[in-house]
């Protein structure tokens, strides 16, 4: 679904209060900032991830997100292992994240440790997108995305 040039994927599961999404692959959460986050933020211009192997707990950081609006915490939204980040994609184009924050811009992927009792405020589908639509109202936001500038011939 696109409201106001956002993306929000009705497949995906959202922490709407920390702007983070959600995929679910077995056992592992593959989590990223939502294409609002993104926005507000701005363009990226570094990262600093958690190491590997870390439990981190439900509200707490898993990477330091810096950009050109903003510095802070790229949070939680349930308790997991740290098990994968999107380090060396970062690298190689910091910009992944505003220009494809549901694919190539992933954060991390953790393995969560209390999912069952941490995920009741987690939402998808209608639910998700109807909630966004009233943040981004409330908030006045239109996303854009980063794009590759091509060379003109």
């Amino acid at each position: 679904m696109i409201f106001y040039g956002c993306d929000i994927p009705e497949e995906l599961h959202y922490d709407l209060e920390r702007d983070v999404w959600i995929r679910f692959e077995g056992e592992l959460a593959v989590l990223g900032m939502t294409d609002v986050a993104q926005t507000r933020g701005g363009k990226l211009v570094n990262l600093s991830f958690k190491k590997l192997g870390k439990v981190i707990k439900q509200g707490q950081s898993a990477a330091i997100v810096e950009s050109a609006k903003w510095v802070g915490p790229f949070p939680m939204p349930f308790s997991g292992e740290l098990v994968e980040t999107n380090e060396a994609g970062f690298k190689h184009d910091i910009l992944l994240l505003n220009k494809d924050p549901y694919g190539a811009g992933w954060l991390v992927k953790v393995r969560p440790t209390h999912l069952e009792a941490e995920r009741g405020h987690l939402l998808t589908g209608a639910a998700a997108v109807e909630a966004y639509q009233k943040k981004i109202v409330e908030l006045q936001v239109k996303c854009f995305r980063c794009v590759d500038e091509v060379e003109s011939q």
